[in-house]
């Protein structure tokens, strides 16, 4: 029968990275005014703006029904917009929205920054390719907002 292997589990390390990046970004997102799932749609919405509620629930990983509460509250701090309503309903970021997210976009860039600083360059790409190629491997390669 087949076992993990703890000391050389890939997904105990990827476990362990995601908690601590996880971490490090709730308390730099804190000083927004942002949690991690605010800060992600804020994120997308702003590179793809006028996504469905729908297609945001993929691209930040949360269920349609924790995108309701995620979206009020985005709503109420003014931080997005919502164009239409029903199906033809589309995001897209404010411009209060805008500028918090540069201030939270910043202090997320500073954190990969330091999580990545013992790789160089090429072992960066190398590892995001990696990931991405063990993500599709996973989903069947289906993208998130596919």
């Amino acid at each position: 029968m087949s076992q993990v292997d703890l000391p050389t589990s890939i997904g105990y390390a990827l476990k362990r990275t995601t908690v601590a990046l996880r971490a490090a970004m709730d308390a730099e997102l804190r000083e927004c005014g942002l949690s991690v799932p605010q800060y992600a749609s804020l994120e997308l919405l702003a590179d793809r703006p006028g996504l469905t509620n729908a297609e945001l629930a993929r691209g930040v990983f949360v269920t349609r029904q924790a995108t309701h509460q995620l979206l009020s509250g985005l709503r109420q701090a003014g931080l997005i917009q919502i164009d239409g309503a029903g199906r033809k309903q589309r995001l897209v970021i404010s411009e209060l929205g805008a500028q918090r997210l540069a201030d939270a976009s910043h202090r997320v860039a500073l954190i990969e920054e330091r999580m990545l600083t013992a790789l160089t360059g090429e072992q960066q790409a190398e590892l995001h390719s990696s990931l991405n190629k063990c993500a599709a491997a996973l989903s069947g390669g289906s993208d998130n907002l596919g």
